[in-house]
């Protein structure tokens, strides 16, 4: 029995492993630093070798998976924490009783995760003096060769930057970022207040986070993506306010101008040669329990035809296993042909559950480690260019329907613990994509077996409408908020609401097509 037991937690891990991506593995190594042997971290190559490490130590077992939970929270992995019978929320509420991972190297990996890559290059050449010369990284868009976990790591080593010294540390961000300082003052003041609670202060968490023209602000309690003209939080406002008084620095000059500033906002270049390519993926036969996707392929075809008008190449493949998916986004990830085109779109039409979606063979893939095959670390021929993801699938429970209305979702089982993630939280922490979700979190998605998904038959009627007019992506979206906000199912009972997420940092806009829509084509 025990060994059924060691068993099947050890297939957990795997799953885990599988569904965790090479900056995941980086950031555990790190998040791990005052737990585990440093030598035996260096030689680490995935997220297995770190889980056996923690065994090793008695950190990890069957019986206390706890730690592994709060670090899948801490890199925002939050899918994944059902594998271990956990809920973001569920960890939440533990963290003041049970958190392993320091206030101070938190502070260091939210620091990590705000600092972009010229940024990088700016304290790469400050501290060019303290660090040893065959050590200094080399910093490019290509392929960064030291990241700002390793150099915050060779701080570390050099003795530069230790919990009770981060003074150099101070001295860099207020060189290259301002912004970043609040992080640390933030791990200061919680020091100095609550030194006996050192090793189980949770660091605040309600820091600026530097996304282009975009600030997003994230908390324990939720993740929302904001433009620096929106309607920001009146408390987070003034929390931030006060940080900035604290640093006794001035606010930026674009939060005393932001609506000057606003109107001003540019466009994403879209007069290049070629648009883009576009991957529709229409998942609708599976091979076990999940029913069939009727009306799907309606969807599809209408993708294509609205994506092509628009000026992109259109490639569609169907019925995909989730290993197929991720061996997809992989190729297409190292397309050197991307670095000729304006932007990138990616559709994909199958069964989901909260924030994944199945493949084929019936294997959830994480919508998160799609999109983050296309960050400017890892795709740089995108880098700097708009990155769209559509996503026509149930993030939650399937609900009784007519017939003629079937939800994109597994027949719940009740047994199964239910996570919560939104789609900002999907998104990589990085500028210019977008997410559009069929719907909000928890909740299904509606698809006629005839006449196809009400959110796609939205998005591609709301395009072919709005384009000719010169909207943008986001005016285009918040239509087809209120097209698919108005639909129910003839029985009155049954409503959808989509959901967009963004870190775009200027205006998407389509040019206008010469030809007319597909929908006025004869």
């Amino acid at each position: 029995m025990e060994a059924d037991v060691s068993l099947k937690f050890r297939q957990q891990l795997l799953l885990i492993d599988e569904n965790l991506v090479a900056e995941d593995v980086a950031a555990l190594k790190f998040l791990c630093t005052d737990l585990l042997p440093f030598r035996k971290l260096e030689s680490v190559k995935s997220a297995v070798d770190i889980f056996q490490l923690l065994m090793a130590e008695e950190y990890l077992n069957e019986e206390d998976t706890f730690l592994l939970a709060e670090l899948l929270y801490r890199i925002k992995c939050h899918s994944l924490l059902k594998k271990l019978g956990y809920t973001k929320e569920k960890v939440q509420e533990c963290l003041h009783e049970k958190a392993r991972v320091s206030p101070y190297r938190q502070m260091l990996y939210e620091l990590s995760e705000n600092i972009t890559n010229e940024m990088l290059k700016d304290i790469v050449f400050l501290l060019q003096n303290c660090l040893p010369k065959r050590r200094i990284p080399l910093v490019c868009e290509e392929r960064a060769k030291c990241s700002a976990l390793e150099l915050l790591i060779l701080l570390e080593k050099q003795g530069l930057l230790t919990e009770n010294n981060v003074q150099l540390l101070e001295e860099v961000c207020m060189n290259v970022s301002p912004d970043l300082l609040e992080t640390v003052n933030c791990y200061k003041r919680a020091k100095v207040s609550f030194p006996q609670q050192e090793n189980t202060l949770p660091i605040k968490e309600s820091s600026l986070s530097h996304t282009g023209d975009f600030r997003v602000f994230t908390s324990p309690q939720e993740t929302s993506i904001k433009s620096v003209g929106s309607n920001i939080n009146d408390n987070k406002a003034a929390n931030l306010t006060q940080g900035f008084s604290d640093m006794n620095l001035e606010l930026p000059g674009e939060f005393s101008n932001v609506e000057n500033e606003s109107k001003k906002m540019t466009s994403y270049k879209m007069d290049g040669p070629h648009r883009g390519f576009c991957l529709v993926i229409n998942n609708v036969n599976f091979d076990k329990s999940l029913q069939e996707r009727k009306g799907s392929c309606k969807d599809a075809g209408e993708l294509e035809r609205v994506f092509t008008w628009l000026g992109l190449d259109v490639r569609t493949y169907t019925d995909l296993t989730s290993q197929e998916i991720k061996d997809l986004m992989r190729t297409w990830q190292r397309l050197q042909d991307h670095k000729d085109r304006d932007c990138f779109i990616c559709c994909i039409l199958s069964h989901g559950e909260s924030g994944a979606i199945y493949g084929k063979d019936e294997e959830l893939v994480s919508i998160r480690m799609i999109m983050s095959h296309f960050t400017a670390k890892q795709c740089p021929q995108l880098a700097e260019k708009p990155k769209l993801f559509f996503i026509q699938a149930c993030q939650g429970k399937e609900i009784q329907c007519p017939v003629y209305v079937e939800a994109d979702a597994r027949v719940p089982d009740l047994s199964s613990v239910q996570q919560s993630i939104s789609p900002s939280e999907s998104i990589p922490e990085e500028a210019d994509f977008l997410l559009g979700m069929a719907t909000i979190d928890g909740y299904v998605s509606f698809r006629h077996i005839q006449q196809g998904a009400w959110y796609i038959q939205a998005l591609c009627s709301k395009l072919q409408l709005l384009v000719p007019r010169g909207e943008d992506i986001l005016s285009i979206l918040t239509e087809v908020n209120e097209d698919v906000g108005r639909r129910v199912d003839r029985l009155g009972t049954k409503k959808q609401m989509p959901q967009p997420a963004y870190t775009l940092r200027r205006k998407f806009i389509f040019p206008i097509p010469r030809d007319p829509p597909p929908s006025q084509q004869h």
